[in-house]
């Protein structure tokens, strides 16, 4: 009976060593992702052909799966949204966005939660993958602000957004794994994310600051920049669906915020302090033409996500009906994989991509150049995607999750919901994708629910919650920001700066999501 107790535990380990390896490749040895995620995939099968007896014909079929669900709609939707931002590199428009953030207010306070907050929000629920971090720290640079700094506020607003990246699709995926109510997740991770939707900018302001009383005469704009994004957030959530939440709580942030400080401008305008005394700087004009033509792909993709949503059933159910399911996977546990291709996110995100860049003046034959140009870029990534997704169909159905999420059970018991969220911030951490982090351990949270009795969509909920933090200190994101903030060589310090506040974040969603689990 002891013999084969310690054959259960050795081989209930061997489960975690697909996932130990990424953790140590990518955490103490800075392996390049692709690379490290080849070998993550490599060793999963080994062990389930050896140690878990997975026929091979099997495993191959799985491998089949996690390739076909990669490419669409994960990478398919990474595409288009890195396509959209080289159209706009192309065709000036990301200038012209510039220009009109410039011009929005002085008041650096108010800067940063206009570009990182509002803007960087956008950025991440339309295009994701970096562009969140990259973009809003080249502007403020721009505006005058530390690169450094720049770079830090940057990855602390790109956080709650982070759950509906890119039209939802880390939810959406999520709900594909774990065989879950799409919306019910949505809601659950809202109101998971809603105290620190209200905390963020606040921790922005005073980051930015180091000042408690910097406060005073933006505490009510800084109020407004959380209430209205938790606020449109929770109605998309609750009524609409996963698409929207981002788009339109980032939307009314960033409205609210320009509101705010047109309506009640601080009195006295805060500047850092090797600007005292200078004046202030002379702001070309906005064109409002050119600044339409700018943001045409993002105003088009809010109307097409607005008019192919359950808003409208009819649109919804005929594009829906385009759709194709396949059969990859025939053991245990199997069901066909759908693919509504005219709903799936990177067909929108693809479609008004190219509808803004034909408005903005590039030709067809542009684009098709920038489109080849944005494949090439993505080469390495599409490596590390499909291995990552491969290596998780390999886990699940080679029943790997569910030993983990025995043992998981039986360590913790009640209080797994603590360390729930911790799981999802790693796999964020291992990944830099929430979406990646819930191919990883979404199914597992959903089995640890069910071996102890409690809420799976609230503790599958919780993995997307805990990515947005783990987002924080994702070794890549902190390597996109140090690239475009020219602070390449800096990534530690970077690190080490933002994991302190990845810290009393982890700890305040795992309360929450024990109090209510």
């Amino acid at each position: 009976m002891a013999a084969d107790s310690v054959a259960t535990l050795l081989k209930t380990a061997s489960a975690m060593l697909p996932i130990l390896w990424l953790l140590i490749s990518l955490g103490v040895f800075r392996m390049p992702a692709d690379r490290a995620c080849v070998i993550g995939l490599t060793l999963s099968a080994a062990i389930a052909d050896r140690i878990w007896q997975m026929e091979y014909g099997l495993i191959g079929k799985a491998l089949a799966e996690g390739a076909f669900f990669a490419a669409v709609p994960i990478l398919w939707v990474i595409l288009a949204a890195f396509f959209t931002y080289n159209i706009s590199l192309a065709t000036g428009a990301s200038e012209q966005i510039k220009r009109f953030m410039s011009g929005l207010s002085e008041d650096r306070r108010i800067q940063a939660l206009i570009i990182a907050w509002g803007f960087g929000g956008f950025l991440e629920s339309v295009a994701g993958f970096g562009t969140a971090v990259a973009v809003p720290a080249v502007l403020l640079i721009a505006l005058g602000f530390d690169a450094f700094l720049a770079a830090t506020l940057c990855l602390l607003s790109n956080t709650v957004a982070v759950a509906f990246s890119v039209v939802g699709i880390p939810v959406t995926t999520l709900a594909k794994i774990t065989d879950l109510p799409a919306m019910a997740l949505a809601t659950d991770i809202v109101l998971q994310l809603t105290p620190f939707v209200l905390v963020v900018p606040f921790s922005l302001v005073y980051v930015l600051t180091k000042s408690v009383r910097a406060f005073h005469g933006v505490f009510a704009t800084t109020l407004a920049a959380g209430v209205s994004f938790g606020a449109a957030q929770f109605v998309m959530a609750k009524y609409v669906g996963p698409e929207l939440p981002a788009i339109i709580g980032s939307l009314a942030s960033f409205g609210a915020i320009v509101l705010c400080a047109k309506l009640t401008p601080p009195k006295r305008v805060w500047r850092f302090p090797h600007e005292q005394g200078d004046a202030l700087p002379d702001r070309p004009p906005v064109r409002w033409r050119e600044q339409l033509s700018a943001w045409s792909p993002y105003l088009l993709l809010l109307v097409v996500v607005l008019g192919t949503s359950k808003l409208v059933p009819a649109a919804n159910q005929l594009l829906g009906a385009v759709k194709t399911s396949i059969w990859f996977y025939d053991g245990p546990g199997a069901k066909p994989l759908t693919v509504e291709w005219l709903l799936t996110p990177g067909s929108m995100v693809m479609l008004t991509a190219v509808a803004g860049g034909l408005i903005q003046g590039a030709s067809p034959r542009e684009l098709a150049g920038i489109l080849g140009k944005t494949a090439v870029q993505l080469r390495k990534t599409a490596v590390t995607v499909i291995s990552i997704v491969a290596m998780a169909k390999v886990l699940g159905y080679s029943g790997m999750v569910g030993a983990l999420a025995v043992a998981l059970a039986g360590a913790t018991g009640a209080y797994y919901p603590l360390v729930s969220p911790a799981i999802g911030a790693l796999g964020t951490f291992i990944t830099g994708s929430d979406t990646s982090a819930n191919i990883l351990f979404g199914l597992l949270q959903k089995q640890t629910a069910q071996q102890l009795g409690m809420n799976e969509v609230w503790l599958a909920a919780a993995n997307t919650s805990g990515g947005c933090i783990g987002k924080l200190v994702s070794p890549q994101s902190i390597a996109i920001v140090a690239a475009a903030a020219g602070l390449s060589g800096r990534e530690g310090d970077l690190l080490r700066t933002t994991v302190w506040y990845t810290a009393p974040f982890l700890l305040g969603v795992g309360a929450l999501v024990y109090w209510f689990a």
